[in-house]
């Protein structure tokens, strides 16, 4: 157990209301990537989660690389993780060394001084995850043009889509930037008070990176006539999540003409009718790349049938004839 090899990948949680064991402060800053899950109920719970990182990268010369933090439970009334993230900000301190830093899992509101805490402390980051689950986005675009001046190596970011703007992607779009390799959007409601992306500065940035692929997320808060607004024909869409809970036949169908050569991962949440199987039979034809594919509202057969007749490469299905017991299993092929 004290060999650096036992700690490449490790993942701690703190969810007992005990503290950790002090022979850890030996072993943890040989940990590369760390996933930390922390229950935030309680409060012993969160101050262990910091202990672990204050042992993490206690010494200065910390092998940490990778850190994911998922928050568990149901935080207290009131709660805004203010001590959490200042907390994580206090250890980042020693932290230069980081790479990858995942706070998907934090369903606090993330804002624009904390944000760019991280990009300072941490300029080494090649990825970057700041689109969570908060229902409000706090970041601004001009924040986040700072993030990519002070982090030059970043390939890889998630954000909410209000964040981002123009001028964002034509600093991507500059010849010191490195390829750009995946970019994560979630996007809500904040979406009504920014100006729209056009679809031209899409095609821009993604012949600037061919590489690019994006993955979309629509919120059920995001209205639904901003639905088409988001999904521009020249994004390079492979993972795309429809979480609207609303009709989405025009979608569907600028979904199969728009992504057909990137798409690999389609979600669902929306109303059956005889009028959506028909579209998304009409989809399979298109998007053949297709691995993945989940809609949870009810489906002919004739729809299952032929996702696995052209998508040749389908791994995981939910597509359902009938109603069944929440949650809905998946099929999975061999």
């Amino acid at each position: 157990m004290t060999h650096p090899s036992a700690w490449t990948q490790t993942e701690i949680k703190c969810d007992s209301g005990a503290s950790i064991p002090q022979r850890l402060s030996v072993l943890l800053p040989m940990v590369r990537h760390l996933k930390l899950c922390i229950n935030v109920t309680e409060p012993a719970n969160r101050e262990a989660g910091l202990w672990v990182l204050r042992q993490t990268v206690a010494r200065g010369d910390s092998r940490l690389c990778a850190l994911c933090v998922n928050c568990l439970g149901n935080p207290p009334l009131f709660y805004a993780g203010q001590d959490l993230l200042q907390g994580l900000l206090d250890i980042l301190t020693d932290g230069s060394s980081l790479t990858v830093l995942d706070l998907r899992g934090v369903p606090f509101t993330l804002n624009d001084a904390f944000v760019r805490s991280v990009s300072t402390l941490c300029p080494a980051l090649q990825s970057l995850f700041i689109n969570n689950s908060s229902l409000v986005c706090g970041v601004v675009a001009e924040t986040v043009r700072d993030v990519l001046r002070l982090c030059p190596a970043l390939t890889t970011i998630g954000l909410f889509q209000a964040s981002l703007s123009h001028d964002v992607l034509k600093d991507l779009l500059l010849p010191q930037r490195p390829a750009l390799k995946q970019i994560e959007l979630r996007c809500e409601r904040s979406l009504k008070y920014v100006m729209p992306l056009c679809d031209q500065i899409w095609a821009e940035v993604r012949q600037r990176h061919p590489t690019l692929r994006v993955d979309l997320e629509l919120d059920h808060t995001l209205p639904e006539l901003h639905v088409t607004g988001v999904l521009q024909p020249s994004i390079p869409v492979r993972h795309l999540r429809l979480l609207t809970w609303t009709w989405l036949l025009d979608e569907v169908c600028l979904v199969g003409r728009s992504y057909a050569n990137t798409l690999e991962t389609l979600e669902l949440q929306t109303t059956p009718s005889p009028e959506l199987n028909s579209v998304l039979i009409t989809l399979a034809t298109q998007c053949t790349k297709l691995c993945e594919v989940h809609c949870f509202c009810v489906v002919s057969q004739e729809v299952i049938t032929a996702f696995c007749t052209h998508c040749q490469g389908l791994r995981k299905y939910t597509l359902k004839t009938r109603k069944e017991p929440h949650p809905w299993t998946c099929t999975t092929l061999t």
